[in-house]
């Protein structure tokens, strides 16, 4: 039964010989650290095509209402999200968990290519074949120069790289430099009517990486052109000025019957503000996602020891009261901070 068909008759069942088994979850392996787990291709390949199908269905008439009126736009933030799950199951070597937050990333995967399909760009088949591709044709050292050559390979590297990682990566650069020019040159006839846009040096930061970085590698290539604050103290009256510029947008979309499309202005006014404190941490040297990240595990700790010392939900406290348990909070952690103590247990998950 093809795919569509299968996904509109609603039968998406799990595999008889997985039922038993799927009914408590998902298998497990029960090997020491260390000892590498066969990967099963075949039980994979049958898995995907239920996730595929999975997937279909939820999209199809008839299917799940919220799933069917996502878009591109309303998703792109889960995957986010869903990127830095992954990111703190791997720091916190939680590898249950790792493998859970993987199947959530893998579903922003076949949501998208799912909804390219509704919307007639694409296919999960064309995602698939262009990872497999990319893979055999930057691997000749592996697959052989022949399949790589197959798979679209059209630089001339060498695939003996025996043993050697270096080998390996300079041949991925010179085959993905050479996938760049093909791309250039098939989608050139603009070029061919019109001056060619001259590149920025800016081109080279990769604009799919979390903001904070982004931003702060932004103003480290603007410095290079000489294009920035001489010293940390000049960004102080940058910050306050962008602080203004944001209050004033504010307040004009908070007037009765103020324009809706006012809200952009407040957006782009408080990405201002964000863009002038990540470089404010650069010339400081530090680094503003970690930044926030050790910020909002202290909000973290000190709203927990607030919910801690109270006698009543916080929803209940007075504004005052909720100020002086703060303030009480931060005390007592900043206190126990500077007190010597035994190695802390790892963090786990709520």
């Amino acid at each position: 039964m093809h795919d569509a068909d299968f996904a509109r008759s609603g039968r998406v069942t799990l595999n008889s010989m997985d039922g038993a088994r799927d009914a408590h979850g998902p298998q497990s392996f029960s090997t020491a650290p260390g000892i590498a787990v066969p990967t099963d291709p075949v039980r994979a390949a049958a898995l995907f095509e239920q996730s595929a199908a999975i997937m279909a269905r939820l999209r199809a008439p008839g299917g799940c209402p919220w799933d069917r009126e996502q878009s591109f736009d309303t998703i792109r933030k889960f995957t986010l999200e869903e990127v830095y799950e992954v990111f703190d199951a791997i720091e916190r070597r939680d590898f249950p968990h790792l493998s859970e937050e993987l199947g959530d990333l893998l579903l922003q995967v076949l949501f998208y290519a799912e909804m390219a399909a509704n919307e007639g760009h694409f296919t999960i088949v064309e995602v698939i074949d262009h990872l497999n591709r990319k893979l055999i044709r930057r691997h000749p050292h592996v697959f052989g120069e022949e399949a790589s050559r197959a798979a679209g390979n059209q630089a001339n590297v060498d695939a003996a790289v025996e043993g050697s990682s270096s080998a390996v990566l300079r041949n991925w650069e010179e085959i993905k430099s050479a996938e760049k020019k093909a791309v250039e040159k098939r989608s050139g006839t603009k070029s061919e009517t019109e001056p060619a846009r001259p590149a920025s040096r800016l081109d080279s930061v990769q604009r799919a990486m979390p903001a904070l970085a982004e931003a702060s590698k932004l103003g480290s290539k603007a410095a290079k052109a000489g294009f920035d604050w001489p010293h940390w103290r000049d960004l102080l009256p940058k910050l306050a000025e962008e602080t203004a510029e944001l209050e004033a947008e504010a307040a004009a979309a908070e007037l009765p019957g103020a324009d809706p499309a006012l809200k952009g202005a407040v957006e782009a006014e408080l990405g201002d503000l964000l863009f002038t404190v990540v470089n404010l941490g650069r010339h400081l040297g530090v680094d503003a996602e970690m930044a926030l990240r050790g910020c909002n595990q202290r909000f973290r700790q000190r709203f927990r020891e607030m919910e801690l010392a109270s006698d009543r939900p916080l929803e209940e406290v007075s504004a005052p009261e909720l100020e002086a348990l703060w303030a009480d909070a931060k005390r007592k952690l900043a206190t126990s901070a500077t007190q010597p103590s035994s190695p802390a247990a790892p963090e786990t998950k709520p």
